[in-house]
């Protein structure tokens, strides 16, 4: 096969439509890819703080490690907004309206070249005053600063390969975003290396690798887009705000983008509390949240498929269908998150290790694994109900409801517990199970209770 004929295949119609046949088919074939790809995507900043830890310095880990907040609360605003764009298009898809996917789609695309030069200058500008805002120590904030604004100059490449991703999994397709992050995540290791093994280049390396890395996936999406044979191709004269979808958009992708920033933002504080106890406590929770972060990604996967599911399928009023998708969801989130606690409970000393062999580090490190990962179970509940609310198009629910758990009642514990209880790393640390366990309870009695299904956007 000459290289033009897999090109074409390559770019060929991968849509799934998930309105009938095997439910735990269409779930577990539709979340691997995402979770591999999700995986991938992790190894940016994963790498980024191995490389750092092990060949520049401790200062540059912790720096690495304190800016994961700030990322994210820029980050987690546009993928609320991409979420919006994602249940629009799968409802759309699922009810067989074409010109509709179209319209969102351009919307879409054409929203997030506007947001991310917006998101680019707010993030390079704000950096000095957030990280002075976390109380970040002096030694690390040089090398904070020069991270970040790397970063952020690069945000777009980022921004577009996530509306991509999001288009292509509204429709079912999750394993060319799974490839693009392989080739980005190649890239960025490569990268990484080769800039502070070879050119010296410190933070400002690993900075400037992973924007690389970050546009060529981008890349890679919109090119695919543009090539596609189906109802969510991409074309470039065709790009303008269609209000009516745009309006759609917003409805379910503010909430969305309001909850993951505000809960991004509410780390930020956690992170100021962890600074209190010092450089060495610092790197053992950056290590600890590194792990975290890998610990997350099935439950995330499944959510995301269950959100797909339950859009396409309550597209076409199938609501039965919808209720089996996320009871099946539930079951298989639990299960593979109880396998992989074993793991990290047996062998935390080792992982921790990984990123940073400091031996205070290794010790606050495992302490977090070990005191915070059982409670990975009750994540998964929040977490796929949450993921099922918004592809019914339901989200201010889920964000009063992670709100009011992950940054109201978080923070209420920790000023209380600091405060008058006990100023210690573990009960601080405890913050975050108490507030899973919270929300698992609200979510469930909300969608257990009410009427979530009558929040479809299909006319």
């Amino acid at each position: 096969m000459n290289i033009g004929a897999k090109l074409r295949s390559f770019t060929a119609k991968k849509d799934v439509d998930m309105t009938e046949g095997s439910i735990i088919k269409h779930l577990i074939s539709f979340a691997i890819p995402l979770l591999l790809g999700n995986v991938f995507q992790q190894l940016y900043n994963t790498v980024d703080s191995w490389v750092v830890g092990n060949y520049v310095s401790d200062e540059a880990f912790s720096a690495v490690g304190t800016v994961g907040p700030i990322i994210n609360l820029l980050i987690g605003f546009f993928l609320g907004l991409s979420t919006g764009a994602g249940v629009v298009i799968s409802q759309y898809y699922g009810a067989k309206q074409n010109e509709k996917v179209q319209n969102t789609v351009h919307t879409a695309i054409l929203m997030t070249l506007l947001l991310g030069i917006a998101f680019t200058v707010i993030g390079v500008v704000m950096t000095p005053l957030m990280l002075d805002f976390m109380d970040t120590p002096a030694e690390v904030i040089p090398e904070a600063t020069l991270y970040l604004q790397i970063y952020f100059s690069g945000m777009l490449g980022l921004m577009l390969y996530n509306m991509g991703s999001g288009i292509l999994r509204a429709v079912g397709d999750s394993q060319r975003p799974f490839l693009f992050l392989v080739v980005s995540a190649v890239t960025n290791t490569i990268l990484d290396l080769v800039f502070v093994l070879v050119f010296h280049m410190g933070v400002e390396g690993v900075a400037l690798a992973t924007i690389i890395a970050q546009f060529l996936s981008a890349v890679l999406t919109m090119y695919v887009l543009m090539r596609s044979d189906n109802c969510c191709k991409l074309i470039i004269k065709k790009l303008r705000i269609h209000w009516d979808m745009l309006k759609k958009i917003l409805k379910i992708g503010i909430p969305a983008a309001i909850q993951m920033a505000i809960t991004s933002f509410s780390n930020v504080f956690v992170q100021s509390y962890i600074n209190h106890f010092g450089s060495e406590c610092m790197g053992g929770w950056t290590a600890y949240s590194k792990i975290d972060q890998f610990l997350l990604l099935p439950m995330q996967s499944i959510s995301l498929a269950a959100t797909t599911f339950v859009g396409q399928n309550l597209g076409v009023g199938q609501v039965e269908r919808s209720r089996k998708g996320v009871r099946t969801a539930i079951l298989i989130s639990v299960g593979c998150t109880a396998v992989l606690m074993i793991p990290v409970l047996l062998f935390a000393g080792s992982l921790v290790e990984f990123f940073n062999s400091n031996p205070e580090v290794v010790d606050y490190g495992a302490m977090l694994l070990r005191l915070i990962s059982p409670f990975y179970i009750f994540c998964c509940i929040n977490q796929i109900y949450a993921g099922a609310l918004r592809g019914a198009g339901d989200s201010r629910s889920p964000m009063f409801i992670m709100v009011g758990c992950f940054v109201v009642f978080r923070q209420i514990y920790l000023y209380v517990v600091s405060n008058f209880v006990s100023n210690t790393i573990t009960a601080v640390a405890l913050g975050y199970p108490a507030g899973w366990l919270l929300c698992s309870l609200i979510t469930f009695l909300y969608f257990r209770f009410s009427r979530w299904d009558r929040h479809r956007i299909v006319e």
